[in-house]
This record gives structure tokens, C-alpha cells and sequence, in this order.
């Protein structure tokens, strides 16, 4: 299927699973008319696919050559791991990692599980981008970790304001589909 199709079936997903509309407390505290529960499009066997494909293509086309991608649990765990699928298809391949949102206390006590190690070059990834909050403690916690940030790939931009935030902290994002392509207009 043609990338412009795929697209199209990730909005039309988004628009019948994860858009739901009304009266919603946002994570950053912020009222909202609309509330984009990503995960049950990013969770279902469609989503998956198509996230895959998707978020692969776009880490390519920005050029970014990360070793491997994630973010912070539980958003981005189901967007990095199809992307991580979909590159054993299409190498270089991708393996995936999650950011914990606090330090294990048991075991090795890490903060970043998975397959990450120092010094690597990674894509935060994320399901929804509001204030750009989540995906820049993930990139504290991996920079902490000497990772080398390539930039921050998101399934959906709410067009409040994250994303510039991420790029006024130094990093370039991409999104599969903004507020706007779902039909919502931006608070």
C-alpha cells in the first residue's frame, strides 16, 4: 500500500478509535474540548501496522540514522515497537527501548530498558504531542544517559505548542498527523 493510502487509514483509525469528544483534563492540566486516546489505535493490530510502515518511512525521509528508538512508557511503547518491526523488513534495522518514568528500585535500578546503550542515536518517539512535556523527559533521562538525540517522531500533534517546545529545546520533530488532518482545531 502506497504511503499516501497508509496515512489515510491512520487518520480514518485515529478519527473512529482515539478522537472522542467533550470535556477532558489534558496530562499537562489543561482543559480541552477533544481528547485523542492514541492507544486505542496504537494498540490495535491496524494501528500497529500502519504505525509501522508509517514511522519508518518518516525516521528515513528526515534522514535521521538512529540505532534504536522509544520514549516514555506507556505512550510510546506501542508507537517504537512496530517501528522496530517494520525496520527487519526495510534495513537498517531499528531495535526499541522505554523510558521509565522512575528509576527501577529492584535489579539493575535503570531508567531505560530495552536495547539502549550509552552513547546511542536515538528517536524519541510518542503517541500524542501536546506541550511536548513527555517527550523532553525522555530525552533528559536518554541525554543523562550520553544518548545523541536524532529527533522526536509522534503519531499526533495537537498543535498546542509541543512541538515548538521540542524544537526550541534543539530537536527536530515530525508528526504522522496533526490535530488538524483529524478535523479537531487546535485549543
Amino acid at each position: 500500500m502506497a504511503l499516501d493510502d497508509l496515512r489515510s487509514t491512520l487518520i480514518t483509525l485515529l478519527r473512529e478509535r482515539s478522537l472522542k469528544h467533550g470535556t477532558f483534563t489534558l496530562a499537562s492540566g489543561r482543559q480541552a474540548s477533544y481528547y485523542i486516546d492514541a492507544r486505542m489505535t496504537t494498540m490495535s493490530a491496524a494501528g500497529l501496522e500502519v504505525i509501522g510502515v508509517l514511522g519508518l518511512a518518516a525516521l528515513r525521509e528526515e534522514g535521521w540514522t538512529a540505532a534504536c528508538l522509544g520514549g516514555l512508557t506507556l505512550g510510546a511503547d506501542p508507537v517504537a515497537y512496530p517501528i522496530a518491526r517494520a525496520s527487519r523488513d526495510r534495513p537498517p534495522v531499528l531495535d526499541a527501548f522505554t523510558v521509565r518514568k522512575e528509576p527501577k528500585e529492584h535489579g539493575r535500578g535503570r531508567r531505560i530498558e530495552g536495547c539502549f546503550q550509552s552513547g546511542a542515536r536515538v528517536v524519541v518517539v510518542e503517541d500524542v504531542i501536546t506541550t511536548g512535556g513527555s517527550a523532553l523527559k525522555a530525552i533528559e533521562a536518554l541525554t543523562a544517559e550520553g544518548a545523541a538525540v536524532q529527533g522526536v517522531l509522534a503519531v499526533v500533534d495537537r498543535e498546542e505548542g509541543g512541538r515548538e517546545a521540542i524544537q526550541q529545546a534543539g530537536h527536530a520533530v515530525r508528526a504522522l498527523v496533526t490535530a488538524t488532518d483529524l478535523g479537531v482545531t487546535p485549543s
